[in-house]
């Protein structure tokens, strides 16, 4: 049986990346992001805002790009997985965490000043990355163009 474990965020940074690396020298950074839904209360009519905030984590390229472009307030665009875990805090409490571990980011919103958009080549992100991997590669022929319908006199019916 197939499984899938998907999230998708569109939201802000609250804080800038805190990057670190693993003893393997990997690349980590760590980030999280506010994402709001609004409603109208039933009793009241007054429009309430429901603000929820999530731990992403960057791995590798993507953290050095994520490290390098994110910053607080920046509208992003992040797709990955969750990943459950537990710990016990100082106090000797057992705590559940729930991370999204990031696979693509994409940044949003205007260009700031001294950041390129993506099509001139930077911020790069994950889909701009598999893009220019993507041109890398040969070329598929085009197909032949099919010629528009013409309805055959020679039809008997």
């Amino acid at each position: 049986m197939a499984s899938v474990n998907k999230v998708i965020l569109l939201g802000n940074c609250g804080r800038d990346p805190e990057i670190r690396h693993l003893p393997s020298g990997q690349v980590v950074a760590s980030v999280s992001v506010a994402t709001s839904s609004r409603r109208k209360d039933r009793h009241t009519g007054e429009t309430l805002e429901d603000t929820q905030w999530h731990r992403i984590t960057f791995y590798d390229r993507l953290a050095e790009i994520a490290a390098e472009y994110l910053r607080k307030g920046r509208p992003v665009y992040v797709e990955g997985r969750l990943k459950y875990g537990k710990y016990v805090d100082k106090a000797g409490v057992e705590r559940l965490t729930v991370d999204i571990i990031a696979g693509e980011l994409q940044l949003l919103g205007a260009r700031e000043e001294g950041i390129a958009d993506t099509t001139a080549g930077a911020p790069p992100t994950h889909r701009a990355l598999q893009a220019a991997d993507s041109a890398a590669r040969p070329a598929a022929a085009p197909l032949p163009a099919t010629p528009a319908f013409e309805p055959d006199d020679d039809i008997p019916f």
